[in-house]
């Protein structure tokens, strides 16, 4: 594998796209005067920070780096939902997640929606898929699903595994993520073997399962371990000593949901400073064989001569908290795990340009229709951001008629014991939980506090509450809180019911077995008494 000989020649033989190409404007967009092939590459778990300083500088990322050199990075850019399934959901749609009601990793879309490469396959285009594709339904054990469903009964889950590393001790081992790799050949294979040849433009997606950490197998699928896994090749590519280890607030002061979340994902105890950094160094390993895929993909497009003709989009699902806030994972607002890579490059995209608007990833949506021409709906919740990354762009400051200065991000998952609403604007972050008054909010300020360390919210109640106004005038999440709370009573009972006379059993061997087997009385009771009570998202935190 010629990785590092072929990082050189990224770096040398891949001409910038020509800044003189012609083009008429339509809007606030280009209009090519051919229409431009598409690549699309989404990663998972990657944490957006990385593709820019100073996180930038931890790990070796040679593809990515040609992508903000030769294209346009969106420095703060954000998933609409920390964890794959709904986060997918609303790339694939344009549309939030309490539009889709992809409320966890079992449910997305409906099999038979219309997404953006459906219509540009109408539109002419030539189309094809590789890799990870759950935007209908993701991978969840029936732990997981039963875990999500039961977050608003009142006792804590555990999991049993904590999270690990894992090292091949090979200076030559590159290809680890072997499912990853063989969905790149497939993509490369079908540029070469098909693509070249069309007369018409493509649209291709490939979806990657890294850098998202490996499950454990020793742990079993129910109980929730991950490992970071790497090999010396990859992990040559760190620079250990500019790894950041996260601070930590001490367990009582937590906010009780950020508590919920990591007991439940079993980071509660202690953990000596290097297992922190190894992690955290196996994670930006992962990360360098994910951008070497990625540098694939575009090396097979400039090798074919389809470079300066293709517009390549790379981004990622959402982040990997990687041990910030004392949680791997996602399923959480802070930045680790909700900001996300996006980075565009392509005929008539801005060379070398740095955006700093919020976006998100139901823009996605809008910006593939608008590369394809296609008339934008008006019932989508995102907006294309080919006026902001195009080169006839002046300032970003037009962007403000064009997209709102916040973006929206929710959660109804497993691992966090109430739906979770953040709104984020260009200096603060809010986030609000439930319905609004049972759980206290969150409020930080990026500009002074990258960190998320110092919950301001109380500090600052005119600011705190008219970014809840903001929110509720966007989304009345206390509704969408009801609905998914009484969603979740429904499929658990359709669970409970399938399982028949097992369900003591099978549900006592689940992911909190350990507790559960010990007062199962006392559990089932709980459980019997949510799905008798009304919507009440009120928690009991306490390790009773």
């Amino acid at each position: 594998m010629l990785v590092l000989w072929m990082s050189v020649v990224a770096a040398t033989a891949l001409a910038a796209p020509d800044p003189g190409a012609g083009g008429q404007r339509r809007g606030a967009a280009g209009v090519w005067p051919v229409a431009p092939n598409v690549v699309l590459v989404a990663s998972d778990s990657f944490d957006g920070r990385l593709t820019f300083y100073p996180e930038s500088q931890v790990v070796k990322l040679p593809f990515i780096n040609f992508m903000k050199a030769h294209g346009t990075s969106f420095l703060n850019a954000y998933t609409n939902s920390p964890i794959c399934c709904p986060s997918r959901a609303a790339m694939w749609s344009g549309l939030f997640t309490h539009l889709t009601e992809s409320w966890n990793n079992f449910k997305g879309l409906d099999p038979n929606y219309t997404t953006w490469m459906d219509i540009m396959q109408k539109r002419g285009y030539r189309t094809q898929k590789f890799g990870k594709l759950d935007y209908t339904s993701g991978h969840h054990s029936i732990s997981n699903r039963v875990e999500a469903w039961t977050r608003d009964v009142a006792f804590l889950l555990r999991q049993e595994g904590r999270p690990m590393v894992n090292l091949i001790p090979k200076k030559t081992k590159v290809r680890i993520m072997e499912e990853d790799w063989k969905n790149t050949d497939r993509a490369v294979n079908w540029l070469r073997k098909e693509a070249s040849n069309y007369t018409q433009p493509f649209v291709l997606y490939l979806g990657l399962n890294l850098p998202h950490p490996y499950p454990s197998p020793s742990s079993g699928e129910n109980f929730g371990s991950s490992t970071f896994h790497t090999s010396l090749y990859w992990l040559k590519k760190v620079s250990y000593d500019a790894i950041k280890i996260p601070k930590w607030l001490p367990l009582s002061e937590m906010h009780p949901v950020d508590y919920y979340s990591s007991y439940t994902k079993n980071c509660t105890g202690k953990f000596t400073e290097k297992e922190i950094k190894n992690i955290r160094a196996f994670y930006y390993a992962m990360c360098a064989e994910t951008d070497a895929m990625l540098g694939e993909i575009i090396l097979a497009l400039h090798q074919l001569d389809l470079l300066q003709k293709t517009i390549v989009i790379y981004t990622s699902d959402h982040g990997e908290l990687a041990m910030e806030h004392r949680q791997f994972y996602k399923m959480s607002m802070y930045e680790a795990s909700a900001h996300v890579p996006l980075l565009i490059m392509g005929p008539r995209i801005k060379a070398n340009l740095q955006v700093s608007n919020v976006v998100s990833l139901v823009d996605i949506y809008p910006t593939m229709l608008d590369i394809a021409g296609v008339p934008l709906p008006q019932n989508l919740s995102g907006y294309s951001l080919l006026p902001l990354s195009s080169e006839t762009f002046k300032n970003e400051h037009e962007f403000r008629n064009l997209h709102p200065p916040w973006i929206l991000s929710e959660f109804h998952g497993c691992n966090v014991n109430a739906s979770t609403y953040m709104l984020r604007t260009n200096q603060w972050k809010y986030i609000a939980y439930s319905d609004g008054t049972s759980v206290l909010p969150q409020l930080f300020d990026l500009s002074s506090d990258p960190d998320e360390l110092t919950n301001i919210a109380t500090k600052f109640p005119e600011i705190t509450y008219s970014l809840d106004q903001k929110l509720r005038s966007i989304i009345n999440y206390p509704k969408v809180s009801a609905s998914v709370h009484q969603y979740n009573k429904e499929q658990f009972l359709k669970w409970r019911l399938s399982v028949g006379q097992n369900y003591s059993n099978v549900i006592g061997n689940l992911r909190w077995h350990q507790d559960w087997l010990k007062k199962p009385r006392k559990y089932e009771s709980a459980i019997d008494q949510w799905l008798n009570t009304h919507s009440n998202p009120k928690k009991n935190l306490n390790k009773s």
